[in-house]
């Protein structure tokens, strides 16, 4: 018979006391109170990004971008380059205008009230919670993908976390739950679901809250939070050309909008067969792509580019937005993110 026990009312209270003697050392938690522009762009670039990554991203952009003011009055490429490396773009662009409506709104500060931060360009439900609780010490929950694990195991929810009936009903456990400290219990689930309660094989011999956990006492950890599973990504075959010219190497920019919108890459074309994509390089630079130099795979969230580079002969330039670039050059400007890794391909074989 399924255990119906549900995790005792105290059980916030362990967690905290957990958290108060194990919450990771991090950056963006050294200010006492806590700055509300750190946790913003802490919370942005967490979003699918491992915090390990995001340490020195964080740093470097808090050595160029002190302040909102600063970060306001940048360039979007300053802003896209100081971003490279992390994915999603959108979301370095949605950070300057939400930077530029606060220099304009609030005087260069994040507002305090919900309505005000949720209307600020790249701002949702869990960064606005994050915000309010961790910074301005408000009664707020902040449900990501770590809060949804560990309440799906530790009250049995086994509906599909990601659809709306499974999701209402964790954000109603959270509400019921959340204690006055809502700052620390938020970043407390997020420390206890990146160390311990981690999706594949959870360390439950190790969490403070193995006695209250449902899921654990009837031998579900593994099997919960259940997930409908996703449709495979797109595979694509991505030829990219590498032409230089007296030290300089030809780069095209990217539309303004899109996927990678206005960010530079190689000249690149994108096709289903590996010898579909050469030929669509050589017809786009009208020259001869010889022997590939590089190869590389790179995921995205929906989509894979299986990617080759190929010096390419007799080439002449195509209409639109290209440009030649010097090593210095390119090292100021915000590179597609796999590009960045072929320019310092580039990089190491011929210059």
């Amino acid at each position: 018979m399924m255990d119906e026990k549900k995790p005792g009312r105290d059980w916030p209270e362990k967690l905290l006391f957990w958290f108060d003697g194990h919450k990771r050392d991090l950056p963006w938690r050294e200010d006492k109170p806590r700055n509300p522009y750190h946790v913003w762009i802490s919370e942005i670039m967490l979003q699918q990004t491992r915090t390990e990554a995001v340490k020195p991203y964080f740093n470097s952009w808090m050595e160029k971008f002190p302040t909102i003011h600063d970060l306001a009055e940048a360039e979007e490429a300053d802003v896209l380059h100081q971003w490279q490396g992390l994915g999603y773009y959108s979301r370095a662009r949605n950070i300057h205008k939400a930077a530029r409506e606060m220099e304009e709104k609030y005087d260069s500060s994040l507002p305090d009230r919900k309505e005000d931060i949720l209307a600020l360009p790249g701002i949702g439900g869990y960064t606005a919670g994050a915000i309010l609780s961790m910074a301005y010490g408000q009664r707020e929950g902040a449900i990501d993908g770590n809060v949804l694990r560990v309440y799906a195991r530790l009250y049995q929810v086994e509906e599909d976390i990601l659809k709306s009936r499974g999701r209402k009903e964790i954000e109603g456990l959270v509400n019921e739950t959340l204690p006055q400290r809502a700052g620390d219990f938020n970043e407390a689930l997020m420390d206890l679901g990146a160390e311990i309660c981690i999706p594949k094989n959870p360390r439950c011999s190790a969490c403070p809250l193995a006695g209250e956990c449902r899921a654990f006492r009837n031998g579900k950890e593994k099997e919960l939070p259940f997930r409908t599973p996703k449709k495979p990504p797109k595979e694509e075959q991505a030829a990219c050309g590498i032409w230089i010219e007296e030290g300089k190497v030809l780069l095209h920019k990217r539309p303004g909008r899109g996927m990678l919108a206005s960010m530079w890459e190689f000249p690149m074309v994108l096709a289903e067969t590996e010898e579909e994509a050469r030929k669509g390089l050589e017809q786009l630079l009208h020259g001869k792509a010889v022997d590939f130099l590089w190869h590389y795979k790179h995921i995205f969230t929906h989509r894979i580019w299986h990617m080759k580079a190929y010096p390419v002969e007799g080439a002449s330039v195509p209409e639109g937005e290209y440009r030649w670039f010097t090593p210095e050059e390119y090292r100021e400007i915000p590179l597609a993110g796999p590009h960045a890794r072929l320019a310092a391909f580039v990089e190491r074989i011929v210059y």
